[in-house]
């Protein structure tokens, strides 16, 4: 059951003190031109924890051109990529010094797992930075040979002013997966996080600030996508935007990026992944990986025993304070969406499903909400086919490989899926026939620097992670040189 909390955390923990609560521009923490502030939210009560300034127009214009300045004058696009990754390092070092820190804002902000967020979030965070501080060197082109009497080489150079707009899910995960190699690459930018959870955004322009990163390389505007948002995808001095959420704002970035000047897009967007348990696997290891799944497809031959123990290990699943370390799952990030995840269990009993467990909000304060297990589950019901982030999970039952392919496949999405199976056939077979971006097989949710992450289909495109992420950022340019009297072709 939720437990409430005001100046303290579970556990007796002291909240985190609030100290970044402005823009960040040009190296400086400022207001919002208008003056405006919004209410972050604590998802644990819905009380108020501070007062953040609300960026628009205005202000994306201000810290658009506090970039394009330190690219298009200032040292950081110039530095020697072993420079860069130095400061990057550094800036590494700081995530990792105030690890604690950090992970309560998250936990915070976010109602994310004060136990996860320090153990896993944060470490992500600055273990990405190390990764591409690494990278910063080892950015090269190609020699040509071209014929005739010349000769030529490719040079991969930053691609400019990036706008990247965040979303609420993994806060300060997504921060660094733009940042990073957007950074070692040699780009100015501007971060937009979610007006839910702004908090470590603002905390990690700081520390950015301590690192030596040069003012206007890194900006921070806070605010709403419909205007801070809105205004970084139309910008004309915006060269690139790398952009996390749903499908229905992706299309928009794409539109208005079109309408002004072409810039670049990468979106890495819904998601409605599968996880196909089939009936040789270890239904111990199948029920820790589903746990994370939203439409978990079970083989007949094992769907009744292990719909028995999905259901036994869910009365034993703790609801509550995000800063306990006994509770396994906090509050939904704020009310909109809390109110989204009941309407979805409320449309999937009206079309016919049957709730196995939960179905319900729990506690008297806050934003929680009961783990929810529907089956007799079918694939056109909307609880089947939405994205919903929260706590509901569509269990299925088939018999056939080739009928796990067909329904698995019966999606608009294609993020990822998982895979449980002893059988290294069924592993191959299936991951190869997945139209997914990313397969876990016998593990789930696990990301690591060098392994790229992004979608098909209307997931999106562009990839986070590995060297490919650097792609993103650079653009290819060649040089052709002239070689006159040269034997040499």
């Amino acid at each position: 059951m939720a437990s409430e909390a005001n100046s303290s955390a579970g556990d007796g923990l002291k909240l985190p003190e609030i100290k970044f609560t402005k823009l960040f521009i040009d190296g400086c923490f400022v207001d919002a031109v208008s003056g405006k502030t919004f209410e972050s939210r604590d998802p644990r009560n819905g009380e108020v924890i501070a007062n953040i300034a609300a960026g628009d127009k205005e202000d994306v214009d201000l810290a658009v051109k506090a970039a394009r300045e330190a690219f298009d004058h200032g040292k950081w696009p110039r530095m020697s990529g072993s420079e860069r990754g130095r400061i990057m390092m550094k800036y590494a070092d700081l995530i990792e010094q105030h690890a604690e820190e950090l992970a309560a804002l998250e936990c915070l902000d976010a109602g994310k797992l004060f136990s996860v967020n320090k153990t896993k979030d944060v470490p992500v965070a600055w273990n990405v930075v190390r990764y591409y501080a690494g990278a910063a060197d080892k950015i090269h082109g190609e020699t040509l040979k071209l014929s005739g009497e010349f000769q030529g080489y490719t040079l991969r150079e930053p691609i400019g002013v990036v706008g990247h707009i965040i979303p609420w899910n993994f806060p300060i995960i997504m921060f660094f997966f733009k940042v990073a190699p957007a950074l070692a690459a040699g780009c100015t930018m501007l971060v937009k996080p979610a007006e839910q959870t702004p908090l470590t955004a603002l905390y990690c322009a700081h520390l950015a600030k301590q690192a030596g990163l040069p003012d206007g390389v890194l900006n921070v505007v806070t605010g709403f996508g419909a205007t801070a948002g809105a205004a970084i995808a139309s910008h004309m001095d915006v060269d690139k935007v790398s952009f996390t959420g749903s499908t229905e704002v992706g299309r928009l970035v794409m539109e208005a990026a079109a309408r002004s000047n072409l810039k670049s897009v990468s979106l890495e967007l819904g998601g409605k992944s599968p996880v196909i348990i089939c009936d040789d696997a270890d239904i111990d290891m199948a029920g820790e990986i589903c746990v994370a799944g939203s439409r978990v497809y079970v083989q007949e031959g094992i769907y009744d025993e292990f719909v028995r123990k999905i259901a036994e290990s869910c009365k034993s699943w703790i609801v509550g304070d995000p800063f306990c370390p006994h509770v396994h799952q906090g509050p939904q990030v704020d009310r909109k969406q809390f109110e989204k995840v009941l309407r979805y269990i409320d449309h999937g009993k009206r079309e016919g499903a049957t709730i196995l467990t939960g179905g319900k909000a729990c506690g008297e304060t806050g934003f929680y909400i009961e783990p929810t297990i529907f089956t007799d589950v079918k694939e056109n019901m909307l609880i089947a086919q939405d994205e919903i982030f929260g706590p509901v999970m569509s269990l299925m039952k088939f018999k056939t490989i080739e009928e796990a392919i067909e329904r698995a496949n019966d999606t608009r999405y294609g993020l990822a899926a998982g895979i449980v199976t002893k059988d290294i056939n069924r592993a191959n077979r299936l991951s190869r026939s997945i139209r997914a971006g990313i397969i876990w097989i016998n593990c789930y949710l696990e990301f690591e620097n060098d392994c790229p992450f992004g979608g098909y289909k209307m997931s999106g495109f562009g990839r986070d992670n590995g060297m490919h992420a650097l792609e993103k950022y650079l653009q290819v340019k060649s040089v052709v040189i002239p070689i006159y009297g040269s034997p040499w072709r």
